[in-house]
């Protein structure tokens, strides 16, 4: 008896801005305008869906300047589709990416929240304390 097919769709495709949005929202990620979606989603460097029944639920890029530095960003996936090893799947294909499109001694980096931590050190991150410390700045008007 073969297997049910898998109701999920992996593309190497970025979702548009109002699918970015919307699943920032419902992942818990923080809220990001318009306007900075207009200008900051052209600069992916690679990214990925997860489509089921044709519309994205899951996500994740990568960002960077192309030979020194990436990070890896917005790995967000719908809370009903979660525990389905989507994450892993984001993971395992933005890695790929960084192992085919990497030199030696590129650096990448990404913010872990919470226990996502256990997701990203399968694939080779680790905490850099004590010797550094993650730090962000957030610009204040």
């Amino acid at each position: 008896m073969s297997a049910p097919p898998d109701p999920y769709t992996l593309i190497e495709r970025f979702p548009g801005i109002d699918d970015f949005r919307r699943l920032r929202a419902v992942a818990g990620l923080s809220p990001k305008a318009q306007s900075a979606a207009e200008r900051g989603l052209p600069n992916t460097l690679y990214g990925v869906s997860i489509l089921h029944e044709g519309r994205a639920i899951g996500m994740g890029r990568i960002i960077g300047d192309g030979g020194l530095c990436f990070v890896v960003v917005d790995i967000a996936v719908e809370p009903e589709h979660q525990g389905c090893g989507l994450g892993k799947r984001i993971m395992a294909a933005l890695d790929a990416w960084l192992k085919a499109n990497t030199l030696d001694t590129a650096h990448v980096s990404l913010i872990a929240d919470g226990e996502a931590k256990h997701l990203y050190a399968q694939y080779g991150f680790a905490d850099v304390g004590p010797a550094s410390v993650g730090m962000h700045y957030l610009v204040r008007r």
